[in-house]
């Protein structure tokens, strides 16, 4: 990969923290929805048309606990200046007591309460009980980690360590944090690539897959051939992106899903933001930003947190400026995030 000019770089750690934001509140309207019908794509299509045409008048589009934890992540690592576990959690928790009605999960919930209750001396076994003991498997790690992927994307060591260490405080089961794991290294790819030259995506894809071989290891020592879970859905996403408009979007959620579970969720938002790259029927615009964060709540599901991950490695490719300002004006806190990217980059870059 090619060094990164200084400013572009500035641009793409703005842009991935606004990818987030901007996927999260425009999906939040849509979360839990079904596949979108045809009718309800169209009234999609007309919302974003708005959003993006004249100036009016309308309440501010609200985030979600996505970006209340990405954000809290952020603040951390740009004050601490490394990873400080025990100040995140405590920022979490702070968080989710001053505004529960951001839509927080169950389970995260008990965690947080049991954090306060044991006033933050055992940061990990609350996570861990969850699920009779199983830990979360779900897409909150991964949700929150383009802070931590922006921060440590000169040392990709360092960004396994931190992303593990991080989801760790809610999600311990191996599938919730190798999501996390994923959805970080998708960031550092998208980040580390200029806009300017044409997106190998197949060469991207590959790329995930080979990292991903060496994480989804045996932990037991058993030496048993087990399938290897992110690797077989990076491997469905290849196979759809090379089948182009013909993986419609009924094939595309049946065979990804668009679920709370990271395994079918975290390689969606992948796929969301490289067939972006092209054209998608149904999606009018030549803005592959835009066109990335609609595709994926057109998808049903989960969409706020899939169109904030697909934002945030959209944003991490192409940079804030691709982002329609317009559409910036009607997000709750577009200002503070774009704040937090330049915050972040200063604190990265000078290290």
């Amino acid at each position: 990969m090619a060094k990164i000019d200084l400013t572009l770089l500035k641009s793409k750690f703005r842009g991935s923290m606004l990818g987030v934001l901007t996927g999260d509140c425009l999906g939040h309207p849509y979360e839990g929805d079904e596949l979108l019908t045809s009718g309800m794509k169209i009234i999609l299509q007309k919302y974003f048309d708005k959003l993006e045409g004249p100036p009016y008048k309308a309440p501010a589009m609200q985030f979600t606990d996505d970006s209340v934890m990405t954000r809290s992540i952020a603040q951390s690592l740009i004050e601490k200046r490394q990873l400080d576990l025990l100040d995140i959690a405590k920022r979490f928790v702070k968080s989710y007591y001053e505004e529960p009605n951001r839509g927080y999960g169950p389970a995260v919930m008990t965690v947080f309460e049991k954090l306060r209750a044991n006033r933050f001396s055992d940061l990990f076994t609350p996570a861990k009980e969850q699920f009779n003991g199983q830990g979360s498997w779900g897409n909150g790690g991964a949700m929150r980690i383009t802070p931590i992927a922006l921060f440590s994307h000169q040392n990709i060591d360092l960004l396994l360590e931190m992303t593990r260490k991080e989801t760790q405080l809610t999600h311990t089961n191996k599938i919730g944090v190798d999501g996390a794991i994923l959805q970080a290294i998708a960031i550092r790819q998208s980040l580390l690539l200029n806009p300017d030259n044409e997106l190998d995506v197949k060469q991207f894809i590959d790329d995930l897959i080979s990292q991903m071989d060496t994480i989804e290891f045996d932990e037991e020592g058993l030496g048993l051939v087990e399938p290897k879970p992110y690797k077989i859905q990076l491997s469905l996403v290849k196979t759809l992106i090379s089948e182009g408009e013909a993986a419609n979007a009924e094939k595309v959620v049946q065979k990804l899903g668009t679920s709370v579970a990271a395994l079918y969720s975290v390689p969606t938002a992948i796929y969301c933001f490289l067939r972006a790259q092209n054209q998608i029927e149904g999606i009018i615009t030549d803005n592959p930003f835009r066109r990335t964060i609609q595709y994926a709540i057109s998808l049903g599901g989960d969409t706020d947190t899939i169109g904030g991950m697909a934002g945030a490695l959209a944003g991490a490719f192409y940079g804030d400026k691709i982002i329609n300002p317009a559409i910036l004006k009607h997000l709750e806190a577009s200002e503070e995030f774009q704040l937090l990217g330049e915050k972040l980059s200063d604190v990265t870059l000078s290290q």
